[in-house]
């Protein structure tokens, strides 16, 4: 039953992205905050499909973080770039720079004003992370990065990259992390088994401005992965006992 789900999701996954991209394409021409609302409403016809198709709910614990702010959260699927840019504000993502390329979605991300690096790490991409997150502060926006830089597998080794220690130390500002059991639910090749329960997404205490590059980065990475350890044991509770999204108390719903 799950693969026959999985297969009628990715059916209706197809049509809503499809349709959406082509209503994107002359969104490209007029003001940002359209593609935004596009965008939007891609995540949340995803996150309904999920619901009522697949019966993967979700919820979320702890207050949505506000704008001017660093927020950094574990990745294990798609569904965390699809469900966190719902729940935050406009947010401003650091995204891998050839997820640019991709037809459709790359165009709608760049409009959307992502901040696109490459992987090498180097001085030159750090530094225009930094100048581009500075002006997406300045706007009133949040920056939203994924510190491990691609989706891990849940309980694989953490591997936290230094951008989000620069982004903490030049910006100045307070980082929310994040804590999620995605892995769990939307997983299989390429993330096609999508599985009922109900994924939980959890923003953690914010760690200050003003610590030394290494010790944010590691009380970073110690508040995230033992936070997403106890989400995941829940997650395997869940899917042991076979329990269903109705069964989720206390589910929050993103924001209009």
């Amino acid at each position: 039953m799950t693969v026959v789900r999985s297969a009628v999701f990715f059916l209706w996954f197809a049509l809503v992205s499809a349709s959406l991209s082509l209503l994107g394409v002359p969104a490209l021409l007029l003001d940002r905050r359209v593609v935004v609302l596009l965008s939007r409403t891609w995540s949340r016809a995803t996150l309904w499909g999920l619901r009522a198709i697949v019966g993967l709910d979700y919820e979320i614990r702890g207050p949505i973080p506000p704008k001017r702010i660093l927020i950094a959260s574990k990745h294990m699927s798609m569904w965390d770039t699809i469900a966190l840019y719902l729940f935050l504000d406009d947010p401003t993502v650091v995204i891998k720079r050839e997820l640019l390329r991709i037809p459709f979605y790359g165009w709608m991300a760049w409009k959307a004003g992502v901040i696109s690096i490459d992987r090498s790490g180097r001085a030159p991409t750090l530094k225009r992370m930094v100048q581009e997150a500075r002006s997406a502060i300045a706007e009133g926006r949040a920056i939203l990065i994924f510190p491990e830089g691609h989706r891990m597998r849940p309980g694989a080794p953490p591997e936290y990259k230094a951008g989000v220690a620069a982004l903490y130390s030049q910006l100045d500002v307070s980082c929310v992390p994040v804590a999620l059991n995605s892995g769990l639910f939307w997983t299989g090749p390429a993330g096609f088994l999508k599985k009922p329960g109900r994924i939980v997404v959890q923003f953690l205490d914010p760690i200050p401005s003003g610590l030394r590059p290494r010790e944010f980065l590691q009380k970073l990475e110690t508040r995230i992965e033992t936070a997403t350890a106890t989400l995941l044991k829940e997650g395997y509770t869940i899917l042991s006992h076979g329990e269903g999204a109705s069964t989720a108390e206390h589910a929050a719903r993103p924001r209009a």
